[in-house]
């Protein structure tokens, strides 16, 4: 490929981009989603499923509260429903998941390799724009509750009672500031603060139980109360089936926890192909973070539903969004319930850190490999500005309000958890798996439901994710109209016969002749030829190769070169190449063949019928249209020394 002399990049701007040429190549970044620097050589499943926990765990800060909001006395119940719907949907989904993409990919991936040209990229960009309001929305919704905890606490709240917003955004610029600064030990991080945090719930829900069982009228009263407002049991399970949407915040961290399958160490005869191993712990990491959720969820809501007075709920009241730290510091006195906001305060702000890695993991992912990003977009410290200011807008739009940002993170959770339920639905299609197909059909059925009672009760959250999805792909298409004349081909590999007409070429003038194959007889060759004789005027003794491009998924932005020589009808060389761009695949070729024998080689074609804007549509969208110009301008480009630039030749 051509070389070309750069000035030295200032300091900003080299520590803006460090480790970027790396990450071009592995996707990798610093977080606690990075993969691992030697491959296999993670950590035990039970550390590494406290990374799915700040992110799964915490959500228990403000689970409760959105619960009782949502349900009022029913709570318990719905949140049973909840549970059986973890338990016996999200969990086996992911399991598959985990099966089906053991390298921390997700339920994108499967999708995308479900689906080709733009009809998958613009699926694939769909499903991003709510994985970005998942993560996204994690960030400030954790950063909001966080900061809920620190102006509620009672020693804080007479100074603080009228800086949430401020905290919050404090929070966000923390957590931006921290990764600008390289994020390094989050596993060793994750397992102190969830194992402390898990503690301290144990303790406040013990406390609770203890509570409830003393005071014998608590229960009476709650099912009393039940009783008089649903009528019997089954129109109690009816109506908490209808409300259980609400509580699908309680679903988040299985994505997560397929996205830190890379540091989960498996067994030593794991393999990149068949890590059996780490599948098999990954597994297990995703039931035990499933079971211990569980638990805790019907214990929190049973204890908060009978023990914090329904008014207390609502907004502005001292258990809105932090129910269990008002029963801490009702029951275990302001000490004991300071450390158990302390301790909320870490993991909820652990927990935006987990979602940026998250981020930072996914985008790079797709839109730099799609041609839609910037070459800057796989470094990790401009897309951190980029997502913080992006928090930072979503803070201010909701006010740094819990409640409010509900929807909008339900509808990110559920988008994702219904499309991996498809993703493995089809899968076990393709494998013949009939039962499981069936089982996986009626999931994806359920979450279907729940994601469009979802958008219809809070419609708030499909309008926040079309703004993110309308970003990414305005943004996306913008940027693959930018880079539309650049080179990307990431290698040339010529086959033994292609070598050999290259090499036979290397003493004299090299020239290459574009045909778009048709027939492929001979009377196509010969005729080609005396063509571009004729329109160059040169003479009879002048040699060609010819070099013919198929295009293949059109949509694909970078991809390797493929070149294979062949000799048809006993005289005519041809080189063949398949690429998603006609020009693109020439440009390197041409390229390769200047670097590899020193000599700067021609090419020849025939104008192409149409007109220019049409052409360049066809350019985009299908990689062909008019080939000429388009070769020329990436070369040029690619190749800003006009003496070292192969020549392109028209008539």
């Amino acid at each position: 490929m051509a070389t070309t002399e750069h000035p030295p990049p200032s300091r900003l701007r080299a520590w803006m981009l460090q480790g970027l040429s790396e990450m071009g190549r592995s996707g990798g970044h610093t977080g606690p989603h990075a993969a691992p620097e030697a491959p296999y050589q993670g950590r035990p499943w039970y550390r590494v499923m406290c990374l799915t926990g700040v992110d799964y765990f915490s959500t228990l800060g403000y689970q409760p509260g959105i619960a009782a909001l949502a349900a009022g006395l029913l709570s318990p119940v719905a949140t049973i429903v909840l549970v059986v719907v973890t338990l016996a949907g999200a969990l086996p989904v992911y399991r598959r998941v985990a099966e089906e993409s053991p390298h921390g990919e997700g339920s994108i991936s499967m999708l995308e390799r479900l689906l080709s040209f733009w009809q998958g990229k613009l699926f694939v960009l769909t499903l991003l724009g709510f994985a970005a309001t998942d993560f996204l929305i994690t960030i400030t919704l954790s950063a909001a509750d966080a900061s809920t905890h620190l102006v509620e606490n009672p020693h804080l709240t007479d100074t603080l009672h009228d800086k949430q917003l401020l905290i919050t955004l404090i929070l966000v610029a923390l957590l931006g500031a921290v990764f600008l600064k390289g994020f390094l030990e989050a596993i060793g991080v994750a397992v102190a603060l969830v194992g402390v945090y898990l503690s301290l719930n144990v303790v406040v829900v013990a406390v609770g139980v203890w509570h409830v069982a003393t005071a014998g009228h608590v229960i009476t009263d709650w099912s009393g109360a039940l009783t008089a407002e649903h009528g019997n049991v089954f129109a109690m399970v009816g109506v908490a089936l209808l409300v259980f949407p609400k509580l699908a915040l309680g679903l988040s961290g299985f994505e997560t926890g397929v996205a830190v399958m890379p540091h989960v160490k498996g067994d030593d005869g794991d393999t990149e192909e068949h890590p059996r191993g780490r599948i098999r712990d990954t597994k297990k990491l995703l039931t035990t973070a499933a079971l211990i959720m569980s638990v805790f969820l019907i214990a929190t809501s049973f204890v908060t539903t009978l023990l914090i007075p329904e008014k207390d709920f609502e907004s502005g009241g001292p258990a809105n969004g932090r129910a269990l730290a008002y029963l801490a510091h009702e029951y275990l006195g302001n000490a004991f319930g300071t450390v158990y906001d302390v301790s909320t305060i870490a993991i909820l702000w652990f927990a935006g850190a987990s979602a940026m890695a998250g981020l930072l993991n996914l985008m790079p992912r797709y839109l730099p490999r799609y041609g839609m990003a910037p070459h800057w977009a796989r470094a990790v410290r401009p897309m951190v500005i980029v997502f913080t200011l992006i928090g930072f807008l979503v803070t201010w739009i909701f006010d740094a309000d819990v409640d409010a940002q509900g929807g909008a993170y339900a509808t990110g959770v559920l988008v994702l958890i219904s499309s991996a339920a498809i993703a493995v639905t089809i899968a076990a299609r393709k494998a013949g798996q009939r039962g499981w197909t069936i089982g996986f059909g009626v999931i994806s059925a359920v979450f279907l439901y729940v994601t469009v009672a979802n958008v219809i009760e809070r419609p708030d959250g499909v309008k926040i994710g079309a703004c993110f999805i309308a970003g990414i792909i305005l943004v996306s298409l913008l940027s693959r109209l930018a880079r539309a004349f650049e080179l990307r081909v990431t290698s040339v590999t010529l086959d033994a016969m292609a070598e050999r007409f290259i090499r036979d070429m290397a003493s004299r003038r090299i020239r290459f002749i574009a045909n778009e194959p048709g027939q492929r007889d001979k009377a196509e060759y010969r005729d080609k030829i005396e063509q571009i004789r004729a329109d160059n005027d040169m003479p009879e003794q002048e040699d060609f190769v010819f070099v013919e491009v198929t295009v293949t998924d059109p949509s694909e932005f970078e991809s390797g070169l493929a070149v294979r020589g062949e000799v048809l009808h006993g005289r005519y060389r041809v080189l063949t190449l398949e690429s998603s761009s006609i020009s693109n695949a020439l440009a390197a070729l041409l390229l390769h063949v200047r670097d590899e024998t020193g000599r700067v080689p021609h090419i020849y074609f025939e104008w192409t019928e149409g007109g220019p804007f049409a052409n360049f549509l066809r350019f985009f969208l299908f990689g062909q249209g008019e080939v000429a110009p388009v070769t020329r301008e990436v070369l040029r480009e690619a190749e800003p020394d006009r003496a070292r630039r192969p020549r392109v030749h028209t008539g």
